[in-house]
């Protein structure tokens, strides 16, 4: 699972994921434990990720050019996706100015988790990543302005980067002012495939 992290503000719109994709070949049993490992904070960067894989018995395939945002009307998209052997589960987020909305993209079609409206950040990673962005966020956001709010969505990324090899060293990063409606119909079609 990968790092999304965005800003929906009255001003403006910011988001920003990382590029890295790991696709994993082994016992399931391996496996597992590996991404206990690797999703918790347990494996800090690129050496002891292919240490601790060969040591399991795990062939690893990593990729830093998976683009896991972008822009369509004024939307911010964001998409995190993880696997559990031949089940892959995708959750993306859509954003623009002053809303946000959340959708799992299930066989059955997308559904949607949770909308908001203001401002606020949205995180959507795997347990450390998530951990490293809350507790920046927690100590720096302040109700700053909507440079504030990227300065820190780079810092997150930065961060996690630094402290976990679930993530890649650089990211995508997109903004927008545009105030887009994120009506059910407009974000259950875009997409869903």
């Amino acid at each position: 699972m990968s790092l999304v992290v965005a800003f929906s503000g009255r001003d403006g719109a910011v988001i920003a994921g990382d590029l890295r994709e790991i696709l994993m070949q082994g016992s399931d049993g391996e496996i597992s434990g590996f991404e206990q490992e690797l999703y918790s904070g347990q494996i800090k960067n690129d050496t002891t990720l292919r240490k601790r894989a060969g040591e399991r018995g795990i062939g690893l395939h990593i990729r830093d050019n998976k683009c896991k945002v972008s822009e369509q009307g004024g939307i911010l998209v964001g998409e995190v996706s993880e696997s559990d052997g031949a089940v892959v589960r995708t959750r993306r987020l859509f954003v623009s100015c002053g809303c946000y909305a959340i959708v799992d993209i299930t066989k059955d079609g997308p559904v949607l988790q949770t909308k908001g409206k203001g401002s606020t950040f949205v995180v959507l990673g795997n347990e450390v990543t998530k951990r490293i962005a809350n507790e920046l966020i927690q100590a720096e956001w302040k109700n700053g302005t909507f440079a504030d709010a990227v300065r820190l969505v780079l810092l997150i990324m930065n961060t996690a980067a630094s402290c976990t090899a679930s993530v890649s060293r650089e990211c995508t990063i997109l903004q927008t002012r545009a105030k887009a409606d994120l009506d059910g119909a407009a974000i259950m079609a875009w997409k869903t495939g």
